[in-house]
């Protein structure tokens, strides 16, 4: 097992040429911007301020690297949606997105993140088809659990993993819950098999 733990803040990058070299293994983290991706990443790594939470939905508006060894990384890239930023901005953060994910050999899979309660919306299903064609893993957590009952919660993810069955066996699905800590141990055991390639 990784000891996430001991995740440390590496870098942020603005463009292609300020990604950190490209060896070892890593994992990015996608998702709508109020689908609680800094949230997980804390959560994950047991650390209040590793990824910096905000009020205000797409604060992330770089691509940012953190380490947990010398060449293991995990990987915050910018959230798609409801950022109050011009188009332009928006633009550059998807070709700065595409390109990582086009081109980055140590990536080993994306975890992407759906609030439970607006869970497979188009940016969601693309990027599913995405990985689907591509070959790479993706693990889906179905965010904010907490607010939904237990059986509210195993009904919706049931009827979310049969829907994302068209996208074959790159792609797998978890409840998760930052504020309940759920699902973080199941979490970690599926990334430490990613990143140390199991």
């Amino acid at each position: 097992m990784i000891h996430f733990q001991q995740a440390t803040f590496l870098k942020s990058a603005a463009k292609v040429s300020q990604f950190p070299e490209d060896i070892g293994s890593e994992v990015a983290f996608v998702g709508r911007s109020n689908a609680g991706k800094s949230s997980a990443l804390n959560a994950l790594t047991c650390q209040k301020k590793l990824a910096r939470v905000s009020g205000t939905p797409g604060r992330t508006q770089l691509i940012n690297f953190f380490n947990l060894t010398e060449e293991v990384r995990l990987v915050d890239l910018p959230g798609y949606g409801y950022a109050a930023v011009p188009k332009a901005v928006k633009n550059a953060w998807h070709v700065l997105i595409d390109k990582y994910l086009t081109t980055r050999k140590s990536l080993k899979g994306l975890v992407l993140l759906m609030d439970i309660r607006h869970p497979l919306q188009t940016f969601e299903q693309e990027v599913l088809e995405w990985c689907s064609k591509s070959h790479l893993l993706v693990h889906v957590l179905l965010t904010k659990a907490d607010k939904l009952s237990n059986s509210a919660a195993r009904t919706q993810l049931d009827k979310v993993a049969q829907q994302m069955e068209q996208y074959g066996e790159v792609a797998s699905i978890q409840l998760f819950s930052a504020i309940k800590k759920r699902g973080i141990e199941e979490l970690r055991e599926k990334l430490s098999k990613w990143l140390l390639d199991l």
